[in-house]
């Protein structure tokens, strides 16, 4: 029996294209009869022997073992993920398959424990693993409203709800937030904060510099009139099929999905390629992109014989170099429908899903989708789905996915909204008079803000040198026309991470505190997830007047990005440097 997840920690690997040019004339091979003389795999897995000493599970069995070993729900789409993703193997065929109690006891042993072990070694005994809030699933981190749209660096719900809610416990000690208070996030981002405010009966003020940002935010809680919204999302799908109708694009992308079925299924079975790749039985560095060119030649013969255009004539803005022209045509096409759409609100929820769906349409791989390297244009060597892929030639169907669901998500957050205010403002949080500002966008807000002044805040600033904010959603300020401010961002990438950087990073973190200081109660708390790996806060802390009178030192497992090392992050509460 092979040691399941024993070996060192492979790199993650990007995907592999292959251009026209470097196939290899001695791999000339049929286009539409491959033949599998050079194929690597071994014999399929049903033929493998079975331990006589061991347990074998079906997979609605498994998942109830699993529970009870974890001591947490398990389903069986979680023991099927694993089968998939070739982490266990699978016996038997799809109307019998067991499962090796065996090797489940060496998965889940492989990590269940052992990473809090390991973190710890690499961050310090001061790791709150309870913090780490490792017991929830992706469902839940991601639940409702918080997965309306993309967005790099925003922390779960389950931390912002951990700091705001009215329990105590061993390390969090007092309640700092009560129903019916304000908080304030100066660094909105996509409205994590703004949402949990209103879940738990409390009123929020958000305030970012991008616009795009406070459009995600202000959508998220927003009450929406869903029939109209429907209405709208299905009359304008309708537009869009017609509008394809005249169109070789779906002909051509169903011919090509077809072929690339037959082929994956033959070079890359599932789950016995993945579990082999795994167990090193299979050298994935050359067998994937052996297969990707002998592939090529059919993807070349179909693009000529549907007269597909794979690039748009310029390359000017964003929307010019990372779409098909195919693809481009589709999304002018429905911006135009949502343009006649009436009601206000229903557009701009409207405008965040087709936002949603040309960030999913970009000519890139399923690896490099939050970096961007270089368009895609041809199929491919997929590492991450173990198989060959293909770029996007039509927006319809994550259309049709994120219109469903972003109204079942809406739908289930209307279930648990309470009846309070939020709203994220559009401005720099360094001078913006919040009050001013609200009286504007929502008389109600401003007018308990007034009254009472906001209780605290809770936020995540950005860190020093790690994300241009403005350009990982550029393609939606090429469509949508708004006003970029890059220049009004705190800590750019653009910037970099060295001394000047931090020098400035400090002062302006401690602007925003000090001009956010005169909108804050007396007995304010401020909450602050930053990674201070430079310990810049205690600075932070100084200029602005402030007191650090705890940290609370977090891993951060659930993380947006595909590393998965080690990381932490601190929470710093804050309050007035009383003398």
């Amino acid at each position: 029996m092979p040691k399941i997840n024993q070996k060192k920690k492979k790199p993650v690997r990007k995907e592999r294209t292959v251009s026209p040019s470097k196939l290899r004339v001695a791999e000339q091979q049929p286009a539409f009869g491959i033949s599998r003389s050079n194929s690597q795999l071994k014999p399929p897995l049903e033929s493998v022997g079975r331990d006589k000493n061991d347990i074998f599970f079906n997979i609605k069995d498994a998942a109830e073992w699993a529970s009870g070993y974890l001591g947490k729900n398990v389903t069986q789409s979680n023991i099927s993920y694993l089968i998939q993703y070739g982490r266990i193997r699978k016996i038997g065929n799809n109307g019998n398959v067991q499962i090796s109690k065996k090797e489940l006891i060496e998965y889940y042993k492989s990590f269940n424990g052992h990473r809090e072990v390991s973190w710890k070694g690499q961050l310090g005994e001061d790791l709150n693993w309870a913090l780490s809030f490792d017991q929830f699933k992706e469902a839940e981190t991601t639940k409702h409203v918080h997965r309306l749209h993309p967005y790099k660096g925003k922390f779960i719900p389950q931390l912002v709800e951990y700091f705001l809610d009215s329990h105590t416990d061993t390390f969090k000690k007092e309640v700092y937030f009560h129903k019916n208070d304000v908080v304030l996030d100066p660094f909105c981002g996509s409205g994590t904060t703004l949402v949990q405010a209103n879940e738990l009966g409390m009123h929020a003020v958000g305030i970012d510099v991008s616009a795009f940002n406070a459009l995600i935010s202000n959508c998220k809680v927003t009450r929406f009139d869903l029939a109209n919204v429907q209405k709208e999302i299905s009359r304008i799908t309708q537009a869009l099929k017609a509008f394809l109708t005249n169109s070789h694009t779906v002909e051509f992308e169903n011919k090509l999905l077809q072929e690339l079925y037959k082929f994956n299924n033959e070079y890359f079975p599932v789950p016995e390629y993945k579990y082999k790749v795994q167990r090193d039985e299979v050298d994935e560095e050359s067998y994937g992109p052996e297969k990707a060119r002998v592939f090529l030649p059919i993807y070349q013969k179909l693009i000529k014989d549907y007269n597909i255009k794979l690039r748009q004539d310029s390359e000017k803005t964003f929307l010019d170099k990372w779409y098909s022209q195919h693809i481009r045509n589709e999304i002018e096409f429905v911006f135009a429908e949502i343009k006649k759409i009436k009601n206000i609100e229903t557009k701009k929820i409207v405008s965040i899903i087709l936002s949603r769906t040309i960030r999913s349409c970009r000519s890139t791989t399923h690896a490099d989708l939050a970096t961007l390297l270089e368009p895609i244009t041809t199929t491919y060597y997929c590492a991450k789905h173990g198989k060959i892929c293909k770029p996007l030639f039509s927006i319809l169907k994550w259309w049709e996915t994120y219109t469903k669901d972003t109204a079942k998500r809406l739908a289930d957050f209307g279930k648990l909204r309470t009846q309070t205010y939020q709203y994220c403002l559009t401005g720099n949080s360094k001078t913006i008079d919040i009050v001013a500002q609200l009286e504007k966008k929502s008389p109600e807000l401003a007018s308990l803000v007034k009254k009472r002044n906001i209780n605290g805040i809770f936020s995540s600033p950005p860190y020093v040198g790690l994300i241009d904010y403005h350009e990982q959603h550029a393609y939606a300020y090429d469509l949508f026309g708004f006003k970029r401010q890059d220049e009004l961002e705190i800590g750019p990438l653009s910037k970099g991470q060295g001394r000047e950087a931090k020098e400035s990073y400090v002062k302006s973190i401690a602007e925003v505190l000090n001009n956010c200081k005169k909108f804050l109660a007396k007995d304010y708390n401020v909450f602050l997830v930053a990674n201070d790996k430079w310990n810049l806060y205690p600075s932070i802390a100084e200029q602005s007047g402030m007191k650090i009178v705890n940290q609370y030192k977090r891993p951060v497992l659930n993380r947006t990005e595909k590393d998965k090392g080690a990381y932490s992050e601190i929470i710093f509460h804050l309050k007035g440097n009383l003398i």
